[in-house]
């Protein structure tokens, strides 16, 4: 059985990599940063999403000799010039939720109607060690806008601001099954999914 790093330690990601590559039928096992002896940090440097993804994706490509998928999101808001953007996770404090939400609200405060859409983006890289010039690179989105204030259960990054008119919901109203439907992270796995089988096969 072939085996794919993931380079992420949050284990929600992983279950839902896993859970569409079974749907799929696709018999790989998925191995993360927590199955390695001292993975590198790498420093997320990039200008884009893409950029980001690639770095991590490349360095534990190299460091641990598996094809190595790691992705990159963020929340992008026209009216502000595309921010939070790759900053999403350290916009006012690192990985902060509450802190990140604050600033969003604050710098909005004036904004109203169509000012307020926003866009989330997910960027995935999977990468085969010595072979980068070969990345598959896939992308998904979710279109929406920003409320005034927080709403819903769930308080993972900008999910309780995140709001899509077509389900009358926040991601953070959603269950789970739900905001995988109809997420940018749910969309790129899905893009992924489609292209695998043929991006293993030219290695095979």
């Amino acid at each position: 059985m072939q085996a794919i790093l993931f380079a992420t330690t949050n284990q929600n990601k992983v279950r839902e990599v896993e859970k569409a590559l079974a749907d799929a039928h696709l018999p790989l096992k998925i191995l993360t940063r927590n199955d390695l002896t001292n993975p590198p940090a790498v420093a997320e440097t990039g200008k884009t999403f893409t950029e980001n993804a690639a770095l991590k994706a490349h360095a534990l490509a190299n460091f641990s000799h598996l094809p190595t998928l790691a992705d990159d999101s963020g929340l992008m808001v026209p009216a502000l010039n595309g921010e939070p953007g790759v900053h999403s996770a350290r916009y006012a404090s690192d990985h902060d939720d509450a802190a990140n939400n604050r600033k969003l609200l604050l710098k909005m405060t004036n904004l109203t109607g169509q000012q307020r859409r926003a866009v989330f983006k997910t960027v995935m890289v999977l990468s085969w060690p010595g072979n980068f010039e070969r990345d598959l690179v896939v992308s998904g989105e979710a279109h929406g806008e920003i409320l005034t204030q927080l709403r819903g259960p769930q308080t993972f990054g900008y999910d309780p601001l995140f709001y899509v008119p077509s389900q009358g919901l926040t991601f953070a109203e959603m269950s789970t099954k739900q905001k995988n439907s109809l997420s940018h992270r749910g969309r790129a796995v899905k893009a992924l999914i489609k292209e695998l089988p043929t991006w293993l096969g030219q290695f095979n």
